[in-house]
């Protein structure tokens, strides 16, 4: 396989055995979903109540979202994406005792996806952030391609199976599946060995990374507009996934396979559309692959209903799987290239926030409707939104903003060293620059400033200013607070290609015969 490959990275024994962990964990939630929505259909008719078995299975993500990405920046990634798949076990042996044994209720039910979504929320980012770490930079574009290939082959594969075993064993040998392959990729994990990280600083802490993750996010427009438009569109979009049992149900036969068999169409066209995509940005930007992917999706997501037979519907299901995969891997690639390599989990699971906190919203909402009308006319609802998503999300500004340049710079070579003692953990640091101008270009220095403001923060500063002296014009101060000593050696590390950039353009107002003179304080 050449390194153009899309398969090249399998070539890779620590990352083919770490992609075959990914494709077993992601057919256990396949799987899982598709037995615990049929499931519930058998234990209740309420369509809240099967609508809020996706809510169950995406509000973990919407709340743990960012803790997780914390921790899969500060921990041993391999160890920890290790234990998320033992809690994935841990939980399918104790839906297969209780299915096994009739107790389980609609309630139960509800609580044992929850705790299911737990693992998925804790693994989704620190896989995400472990890629890097198992294929070089050149094969990393490959690596992503395979990540999204496992998700959606996945999607495709777990329906059939599943529907396979609830139509000729039951449910809880779906379960007791999952079980068996949660601990093969627990497995096959333990024995990937990545290359050692080199930083010669002490690791972040919990609450600090949390924060500084928050901050980075804040301060990044770009990740703002792709965090709305994510929201926007599955909030939307859920409305067809939630109530898919009801509709496989009501409107396309009685039996499982109809289910299953509509989730595998989807599944297909994603698989389909992950080929598509890059002959459509070779003609298309990011943001019309959004644009066109959300119309397309609203559009057949009402025929899927209205289709009057099965076999009608399989098609547009499979539209729809194309669509989806369009509009989410255009976000997700949007959200990757604004994101520095230090915060990227820590990024990502804000992306995963907005996912599944749009899912779990919009599955109550939508399920609520279908229960006030009809199904058909929820569904409807949902598509006429997607339109005016697409209004609002054009409001909000282009997803296809420049991409910067976020490769790791060294700096602070030239920086004076301590003279005196300092713990790592002593802190409040600030640190002050002083700037001589010329007063006719302030304006101009400003609008810079204010860029390298949002720089500043979204390395992890805990506050910047700028003052200029009223008696001396053209003397400017940046005034930087970092939160310890130790966070202000991160800051360095954190320094990207694009900062370097930046920090040219401050430089070229500066008149003085000598550089800005960098001053360092430390709180007594």
């Amino acid at each position: 396989m050449g390194k153009s490959s899309v398969l090249a990275p399998l070539s890779g024994a620590a990352f083919r055995m770490l992609w075959l962990s990914w494709f077993a964990a992601n057919l256990t939630v396949s799987m899982g979903d598709v037995a615990s929505a049929w499931l519930m259909t058998s234990l209740t008719n309420d369509p809240l109540m099967v609508a809020l078995v996706q809510s169950a299975a995406t509000l973990p993500v919407f709340i743990l979202g960012l803790p997780s990405g914390a921790l899969a920046d500060i921990m041993d990634r391999r160890r920890y994406m290790a234990a998320t798949l033992l809690w994935g076990a841990g939980v399918s042996t104790g839906l297969w005792a209780f299915v096994a044994a009739g107790s389980l209720t609609a309630a139960m039910l509800l609580v044992f996806t929850f705790l299911a979504g737990i693992g998925v929320a804790m693994r989704w980012p620190v896989f995400i952030a472990i890629i890097p770490e198992f294929v070089s930079k050149t094969e990393l574009p490959s690596a992503i391609g395979l990540n999204a290939i496992a998700v959606h082959f996945s999607r495709l594969l777990g329906p059939v199976v599943a529907g396979v075993l609830l139509a000729s064993a039951g449910s809880q040998y779906v379960f007791m599946t999952n079980a068996v392959l949660s601990v093969v990729a627990f497995l096959l994990v333990m024995r990937c060995r990545p290359a050692p990280k080199d930083s010669r600083l002490p690791g972040e802490r919990f609450v600090g990374a949390m924060r500084v993750g928050l901050k980075h996010v804040l301060a990044s427009p770009a990740l703002r507009v792709v965090l709305a438009r994510t929201f926007l569109f599955f909030f939307q979009v859920t409305a067809l996934t939630a109530l898919l049992p009801l509709i496989a149900r009501n409107f396309h036969g009685e039996g499982i396979g109809s289910f299953t068999t509509m989730l595998a169409a989807m599944g297909g066209g994603a698989i389909a559309g992950i080929f598509l995509l890059p002959y459509l940005r070779g003609h298309l930007d990011r943001d019309r692959v959004i644009y066109w992917g959300t119309g397309i999706h609203s559009v057949t997501s009402v025929l899927v209903v209205f289709a009057p037979t099965l076999w009608l519907a399989l098609p547009a299901m499979f539209v729809v799987g194309m669509a989806w995969i369009g509009v989410a891997n255009s976000l997700t690639i949007a959200a990757q290239w604004a994101l520095p390599a230090w915060v990227r989990a820590r990024g990502m699971s804000f992306v995963q926030i907005a996912m599944m906190g749009g899912m779990a919203a919009g599955a109550a909402l939508w399920g609520y409707s279908a229960r006030l009308t009809t199904v058909a006319d929820s569904i409807l609802a949902a598509a006429i939104i997607g339109p005016l998503a697409l209004f609002v999300m054009h409001r909000l500004g282009a997803c296809g903003l420049e991409d910067e340049d976020l490769t790791p710079v060294r700096i602070g070579a030239n920086l004076v060293p301590p003279v005196v003692d300092i713990n790592f953990d002593e802190g409040p640091l600030v640190v002050t620059i002083e700037y001589m101008i010329d007063p006719t270009r302030a304006d101009d220095f400003r609008t810079v400033m204010k860029e390298t403001r949002g720089a500043r923060l979204r390395q992890g500063a805990l506050s910047w200013r700028l003052y200029r002296d009223i008696t001396e014009p053209g003397r400017y101060i940046e005034h930087i607070v970092n939160e310890s000593w130790v966070e202000h050696q991160r800051l360095l590390e954190r320094f990207t290609a694009a900062d370097e950039r930046l920090r040219e353009r401050r430089l070229g107002f500066h008149i003085s015969a000598t550089p800005p003179r960098i001053q360092r304080y430390l709180e007594c």
